[in-house]
């Protein structure tokens, strides 16, 4: 039980943290690569500047949780409910977020190039000047995100629910945009 525990700074990479309780830690600008956070709780979770490169997250608590300017690419986030959660500015090259729930999740200037977002949950997400180029959205919810002045030049839109989306000088250049539902 590291709950609220001092981490800022930590050099925690390859560690397996599987189950533990690592809510209101500090871990910001920790090198935290290819370490297993599965079924972790981070709940309010100070992250920013953390690199999680090639981390396992899959099924992790990452609620509220500040991941400002964190590297997170190809890191595996399938099923991770990351709702709330402050992503601004976050690398997230080749990452996977399958199934994951990002309600209300702020990823403004987020780097999600050849993300996997399948049947992802982005409803009322903040994604503007993100870049989606190449990104998996097929299936996802992003009923009510903004993705203002974002760029989502060869991505995959196929069978999304695009209600209410805000779409503002958006490039859409090569998107994929079978069956989408509004």
């Amino acid at each position: 039980n590291l709950y609220g525990a001092n981490l800022r700074g930590a050099d925690l990479s390859g560690a397996n943290l599987m189950d533990a309780d690592l809510s209101g830690a500090n871990l910001t600008g920790a090198t935290l690569s290819h370490a297993d956070f599965n079924r972790v709780n981070l709940t309010g979770a100070k992250l920013s500047g953390a690199n999680l490169t090639g981390s396992n997250m899959v099924n992790t608590m990452l609620w509220g949780v500040d991941l400002t300017g964190a590297n997170l690419s190809h890191t595996d986030l399938t099923d991770a409910n990351l709702i709330g959660a402050n992503l601004s500015g976050v690398g997230m090259i080749s990452a996977n977020l399958s199934y994951a729930s990002l309600t209300g999740a702020k990823l403004s200037y987020a780097n999600l190039t050849d993300a996997d977002m399948r049947y992802a949950v982005l409803i009322g997400a903040e994604l503007s000047y993100a870049n989606l180029t190449d990104a998996d959205l097929s299936y996802a919810d992003l009923t009510g995100a903004k993705l203002s002045f974002a760029n989502l030049t060869d991505a995959d839109l196929t069978g999304a629910k695009l209600t209410s989306v805000k779409l503002t000088s958006v490039d859409l250049s090569n998107v994929n945009l079978t069956v989408i539902v509004t």
